[in-house]
């Protein structure tokens, strides 16, 4: 009784966050396109990539407001899986730092092809298996809205293999944030 009692709490917090998070895109203009990057196991080789350089950029102060909104999302996130019956995506601070990286990267293009020129996932080749990227959101209940009305974004986020995650917000001088979600196996 308590147990089906719980789930439907979880759906109706869902629901209730998604709801809201569908008004505030309508406050402010988001964009999403509908690509999310997934590396296939042929994408596997001897070589692995770690961009030093960007790894170093990562570990800086996160302000509350974005702190906050994380938080939120990977809740969420927990939530749609539980959903789905899926089980809930560890925090991963490896894929964190690989995030922080993708957010600020993702302020100069807006691409999951890096800025200079190389793939998404050579931040850290060894822990990053997808990516979801979004910008101009400014609370994880809108972000996770609009990465679950995103089919290749959903599928990422509900993928029964990946078992961890890290998310990053990079937020520009003029207030517009960045949103990096990489996962790992």
């Amino acid at each position: 009784m308590k147990k089906a009692l719980l789930k439907k709490l979880m759906l109706f917090v869902t629901i209730g966050a998604l709801a809201a998070g569908l008004i505030a895109c309508a406050k402010k203009p988001a964009s999403i396109d509908d690509q999310a990057a997934l590396r296939g196991a042929d994408e596997v080789s001897d070589i692995t990539y770690i961009d030093e350089e960007a790894i170093a950029l990562a570990g800086e102060a996160v302000p509350s407001d974005t702190a906050n909104a994380i938080a939120s999302s990977l809740a969420l996130v927990n939530a749609q899986r539980a959903a789905a019956g899926q089980t809930a995506l560890a925090w991963n601070e490896g894929l964190v730092q690989a995030a922080q990286v993708r957010a600020t990267e993702a302020s100069v293009l807006f691409s999951h092809t890096r800025p200079n020129g190389q793939d998404w996932y050579t931040v850290n080749s060894d822990i990053m298996w997808g990516e979801n990227l979004a910008m101009l959101y400014e609370t994880g209940d809108s972000v996770v809205a609009a990465w679950m009305a995103s089919p290749t974004h959903a599928a990422n986020i509900l993928n029964p293999a990946f078992t961890s995650v890290g998310v990053a917000v990079y937020k520009t001088g003029s207030g517009d944030w960045y949103w990096a979600q990489e996962f790992a196996y």
